[in-house]
């Protein structure tokens, strides 16, 4: 059976819910795990590893 907006039920939606909250606080974690990681490694090293992606993307960045 297909489900529309008009036939979804009190579940559908608390599940559609559910999936969107997990998929937040999972966007959340990853970003403050990003930001935790990148403020606590030295400067020289996080230019160097960004330096390098730029190059092997063919990116110019000097």
């Amino acid at each position: 059976m297909k489900t529309t907006a008009a036939t979804m039920t009190v579940e559908d939606h608390a599940s559609a819910s559910r999936t969107g909250l997990a998929s937040a606080f999972f966007a959340l974690i990853l970003g403050v795990g990003i930001i935790a990681v990148t403020g606590h490694v030295q400067a020289a090293a996080l230019h160097d590893a960004a330096h390098d992606v730029r190059h092997a993307t063919g990116f110019p960045c000097h």
